[in-house]
């Protein structure tokens, strides 16, 4: 099981641009559409989105692609 991570939190992670930096601003556990596309969370593997420090976008991500800061 990855890391569990809570909201408020610093993560960084890897996108097409690089590593991003950013603050967890919602924790899912459940199935949600996001983005046009169903997005699996559950309890045991939760997904996060994260809001960008530098540009503000909001992405969603599993905690295996997260590193805490």
């Amino acid at each position: 099981m990855a890391a569990q991570f809570h909201v408020g939190q610093r993560v960084r992670w890897n996108s097409e641009a690089g590593h991003v930096e950013g603050v967890i601003v919602k924790k899912r556990t459940r199935d949600v559409e996001y983005k046009g596309h169903t997005r699996h969370c559950s309890e045991e593997d939760p997904q996060y989105e994260i809001k960008s420090d530098k540009t503000g976008h909001v992405a969603m991500h599993k905690g295996g692609a997260l590193t805490k800061l």
